[in-house]
Formats: structure tokens, sequence, C-alpha cells
């Protein structure tokens, strides 16, 4: 008897290696793990658990912030340079920096005072933790190479005690920045002094209108960049449930929950269909193909 499909069967075997191939190369383990993997969570291709990869620019449906980002992406050394030292100017400059690099899409990155509470979010750290300030004249050097995701490296436990503060329940965190303000303004370096004298009359501002209101998208922006030190996929990016009570459904990540050190813990997702906000472990989650805007 003929066989109908005689090349089929090889086919499917060359799509599976070539699937198992590229999760290897996505998530750095062996091709018997990658297999593994494939089999046990019904990866399909391009998509890896969450575990594993990096995500910090994902793709979203917000034309205008891919706009954006692809034109930061293109931008002539002289420009790059410009901005690794603004990245580098504590307190306000890194602010700013972060703020523009990571625009406001929807719900996510939102806030009209996120550069300003990212500044008393430095301020607080420096007071309270001094030792994690970069050192200033060798900050100024990397930023010297015109690449800002070297910055990211040197600011990374800044960054990431900035990130913690925002855990703090609004009634210890508000009066903790307004202390922080008051000491640079008071202080001996001229440009904290300066920053501080600017920001002492808005902190209260925002302390007694809204004291919630940039708190979201300044976790979310100093989410997006810790990942460039600790791998893990920003807010934004697209992913399916493995496990719960809405297992195969797609959400998008909104947040990150941090441990002392390395990739983060957890993801706070938001389911697509429901809106329920659930917190997952990053083995119960699958990344969409294609979710990174840019290349890493």
């Amino acid at each position: 008897m003929v066989e109908k499909h005689p090349r089929r069967a090889p086919r499917q075997g060359r799509a599976r290696k070539r699937a198992i191939r590229a999760q290897a190369a996505l998530t750095g383990v062996r091709y018997s793990v990658a297999a593994r993997q494939l089999e046990a969570t019904g990866l399909r291709p391009g998509e890896t658990v969450a575990g594993s990869g990096r995500t910090i620019y994902p793709f979203t449906s917000d034309e205008q912030r891919q706009r954006l980002i692809e034109a930061r992406a293109r931008w002539a050394f002289e420009e790059r340079l410009a901005d690794s030292r603004r990245a580098a100017l504590l307190p306000d400059g890194r602010a700013q920096h972060l703020v523009e690099r990571f625009p406001s899409t929807g719900s996510l990155y939102h806030g009209e005072d996120r550069a300003e509470l990212l500044s008393m979010l430095y301020m607080a750290v420096v007071f309270e933790s001094p030792a994690l300030l970069p050192e200033p004249g060798f900050l100024a050097w990397v930023a010297e190479m015109g690449e800002e995701t070297t910055v990211d490296m040197e600011c990374a436990a800044l960054d990431r005690a900035a990130r913690a503060l925002l855990d703090r329940e609004p009634g210890e965190l508000w009066p903790t920045l307004e202390h922080a303000v008051a000491a640079s303004r008071d202080g001996a370096d001229w440009h904290m002094r300066q920053v501080g004298i600017r920001l002492a009359a808005l902190s209260h501002v925002l302390w007694a209108t809204h004291p919630e209101a940039p708190v979201a998208g300044v976790a979310q922006t100093l989410d997006a960049v810790l990942m460039v030190a600790d791998d893990g996929h920003a807010p934004g990016t697209r992913v399916r449930l493995l496990t719960g009570p809405y297992q195969g459904l797609r959400a998008m990540i909104v947040g990150a929950v941090w441990g002392a050190a390395g990739p983060p813990v957890a993801y706070r997702v938001r389911q697509e269909r429901s809106g329920h906000t659930l917190t997952m472990a990053p083995h119960d989650l699958v990344v969409l193909a294609g979710q990174e805007l840019l290349p890493h």
C-alpha cells in the first residue's frame, strides 16, 4: 500500500526541532531541557516561560509610544551621549531620562508627576542608604560611553532600592519622601539643594491631593529599567496563564514583585477578558512570541 503523505512526518519533525532549538537559544538551556519545556507547557514557537528571557520594550497597540521608542533607538552617538550624561545626573536627570525612555501607554507608565516622584525616591534612598549611591566621578565616566544600559547597570542597586520604597504604605512613604526632600534642601550639595527647593512644595501638594496618583506609573518605570540588569519582563508584556482559574487565557503584565536580588519573584498580571489582576509566579506564565520591540 502506497503511503499518501510520505513527507509529512519528516517535515513535522524538522519543525519541532527548530522550535526546540529556538527555545534553547531564547532561554539559554540545553536542547534536552528546552524539549521538556515545550512538551510540559505546550509552548509554541517563539514562546518562553516567564522565568527566563527578557522584555524591556513590549510591543503595544499604542503607535505613538512605539514611534517614540523606535526613534530613540535611531539616535546618533551625540544624542545618545547627551542622554546618557543626563541619565547619570542624580536625582532629577536620571528621573527625567527614565520618564522619556518609557513613555506612557494607556493605563501603563502614566502620571504627570513621574519625574518628580522619581527624584524624591532617589533623594530618599540617598538619605536612608547613601552607600547605594554610585560614585559620581565613576558614573560620569561610564556615561561618556553613550550607552544608557551601561549607566543602568551602575544604578541598578539605587533603582532597586527606589522601587522597594514604593511597596510602603502611603502613610509611611510620603512622610519619608518629604523628610528626604527637606534634608536635601538644607544639605551641602548644591545640586541636591536646588532640586530639593524645587520639589519641597510639590511633595506637599502631591501628598495632600492625590498620594497614589503617579505611584503605579513610577513603579512600572522602575520595573522596566530593572529588567536591564536582572532580566525579566516589563509591564505591558503579554502572557498566557498556565495555572489557576484563567488557565490558557491571555493577560498582560502590569507590575513585578521583587526580592532582595535577581529577577522578579512574581508578576502582577491583568486578565484580558475579566480585567482581574492576579499575582503569578514566573513559571506559571508563558510570554507570547515576538514581544520585544527592540533587540536586546
